[in-house]
């Protein structure tokens, strides 16, 4: 078989994807390749997932279909190893009370009676940036996938690089604020962690262009010249009607990254993608191919004109929506004629070892420390790396504002709303409750409760705003009621099945008609039924009484059975648990 090497890798493509794939059947995992998009020379992607449950899948990139299968499976397993792909998820009962929640070497800290975050969990100079004012609690730290009080909080082992002393970090903090930045897997230590340090670089440096509106230098025409195969994934989009700026972003050679930046003169817009890898032509091969990761050439339209708002360009919900997706404003000043930085032709390549070295002095000289956890339980080496005030992706303040375990303490409550039977002014007070604990009533109430209900029932769509509808029906608000249909087909009905649409056309009909007093209901029902068809008048009918209010919610008991979807992740769990019992068992 052939042997194909790639710079910044410790083994060959063929023996990486035959490993992990391997791997991952061992595991009881089966993996689907199920789309690939090869839309310019040199430019490959693939989005595989596993066949048992659609929620765990990753996108791989690369100058060749090989190198991006190698990358969507060593996403995979980073995905795996760190349990990224159960982040947004509550489990559970029995693993919530199991031996161990994610790790075997995790450690629990019982909340105080004060509430005080306990002793032992971070260090002081973390305590010093997540909670200056010494404001923080320990129930703010409880995490969603447990949301065990009575454990209390969960802290994860990791390693602080400048004296490689433990320092216990809550998986709280981890998944609120860092999410999947700074997770690697690879073939060896030093390739997934130089893999990981490069991530943290390119997100940084790339916010800080973005934020401060930096204009930077162009990759002059002889340096590009070195590298043939992205010079004709560039020239390929160029004849398609794409300008392409290809920008040195090291900032006057201090860190390892590139921008490439794509025009789309058909609507004005543009596009920014940025890599970083310490070998210059790994990170502009990166760049170029993250530019057309799971996109075709006729997926270049959605992005936005650049524009000259500098303060709109520098807000925080700006550079998330770059951190999500890269669709986010971009200053006309990036490509001004003068650039802020003189380019810089760097090279900061060696060994994977040599590299990591390197990465590490950068962080030094910044005065940033590095936390690095290490995982190799599914027999790849993973690692989970955390650099406060470089890889954060959202701000400290967030533990206050956007917990992830904001809505745990509602669960049960809301839940148990479609069997209910509460008294009227109850169901009118847990709208006084959500309103008073400020919940934004676009919130998805999945997401809040950290659900994976499937597509095919009411809870998927379900916001807080048309849950206030369906509460002030259950206690007989007959005019919150309207408010609040209203807001639910004005804001929500876009992703609403026709079933559902039509119901809420029928239910706010109804709701209008509850004020004519002078007006007889039955007068109109042979006409409701052929405008909306006799279910639906049955089922708005029975929500205007508050006999059924809670349309198309199924009910849900404590093992969330009612949830096919949210089942599939939990047996994938349990194999990651098994492996980890095992690894740790050794």
């Amino acid at each position: 078989m052939t042997q194909t090497f790639i710079p910044g890798k410790d083994a060959a493509l063929e023996d990486s994807i035959a490993r992990f794939q391997q791997k991952l059947l061992d595991l009881g995992f089966h993996i689907e390749e199920a789309s690939w998009l090869n839309p310019v020379p040199n430019v490959w992607s693939v989005h595989i997932r596993d066949k048992e449950c659609a929620l765990c899948f990753t996108n791989g990139k690369g100058a060749t279909k090989k190198a991006a299968l190698a990358s969507a499976l060593g996403e995979y397993f980073e995905r795996l190893s760190t349990n990224y792909f159960f982040a947004d998820f509550w489990l559970g009962e029995t693993v919530a009370n199991g031996p161990f929640v994610h790790y075997p070497n995790e450690k629990w800290f019982p909340l105080t009676e004060n509430d005080d975050v306990p002793e032992g969990l971070l260090d002081a100079r973390l305590r010093a940036f997540y909670d200056p004012e010494n404001e923080l609690t320990g129930s703010q730290l409880i995490d969603l996938q447990s949301g065990n009080e009575v454990r209390g909080v969960c802290g994860l082992p990791f390693t602080r690089q400048s004296d490689n002393q433990t320092v216990y970090i809550p998986m709280n903090i981890i998944g609120n604020l860092y999410v999947s930045n700074g997770m690697s897997a690879g073939n060896t230590r030093h390739e997934a962690r130089v893999q990981g340090l490069s991530e943290v670089f390119e997100r940084y440096v790339k916010n800080r262009i973005i934020a401060e509106s930096i204009s930077l230098p162009e990759i002059p025409a002889e340096v590009m010249a070195r590298y043939p195969a992205v010079m004709e994934s560039i020239a390929t989009l160029e004849a398609e009607g794409f300008p392409i700026f290809a920008y040195d972003g090291s900032l006057g050679g201090k860190y390892p990254v590139i921008c490439v930046v794509l025009f789309n003169p058909a609507n004005g817009t543009c596009f920014a993608s940025f890599g970083a890898h310490p070998d210059f032509g790994v990170a502009l091969e990166r760049t170029v191919t993250e530019l057309l990761q799971g996109r075709g050439l006729k997926d270049l339209d959605v992005f936005n004109p650049p524009t000259f708002d500098d303060e709109e360009v520098a807000e925080h919900t700006n550079l998330e929506t770059h951190f999500i997706d890269s669709s986010g404003l971009i200053s006309w000043d990036l490509f001004k004629q003068d650039a802020d930085y003189p380019f810089a032709d760097w090279s900061f390549s060696g060994t994977t070892e040599d590299e990591f070295a390197t990465l590490m002095a950068i962080f030094a000289a910044e005065d940033k420390e590095v936390y690095i956890a290490d995982y190799e339980h599914l027999g790849v080496y993973a690692c989970r790396i955390i650099v406060p005030g470089m890889s954060d992706i959202y701000p400290a303040e967030d533990l206050w504002l956007a917990n992830n375990n904001m809505g745990s303490h509602l669960r049960e409550i809301l839940l148990s709303l479609p069997g209910s039977a509460w008294n009227k002014e109850d169901y009118l007070n847990l709208i006084e409750q959500l309103d008073d604990e400020g919940f934004d009533d676009f919130t998805r109430v999945r997401e809040l409760l950290g659900l994976a209900t499937g597509a095919d029932n009411g809870w998927y769509t379900l916001r807080i705003g048309e849950l206030k509808a369906m509460l002030a029906l259950a206690g007989g608000d007959l005019e919150q009621a309207l408010i609040w249909t209203e807001w639910t087909m004005e804001f929500n009905s876009s992703v609403f099945s026709p079933t559902r649409a039509n119901y809420y056309r029928c239910l706010q009909t109804l709701l209008l008609l509850s004020q004519e007093e002078a007006r007889q209901p039955l007068q109109y029902l042979n006409a409701f039924i052929k405008m909306y068809s006799a279910e639906a008048v049955e089922a708005a009918s029975a929500a205007l009484s508050g006999e059924a209010a809670f349309y198309g919610l199924p009910t849900v008991d404590c093992d969330l059975l009612a949830f096919p979807a949210h089942q599939s992740l939990l047996k994938a769990y349990e194999k990651l648990q098994r492996a980890k019992a095992a690894y740790w068992l050794k």
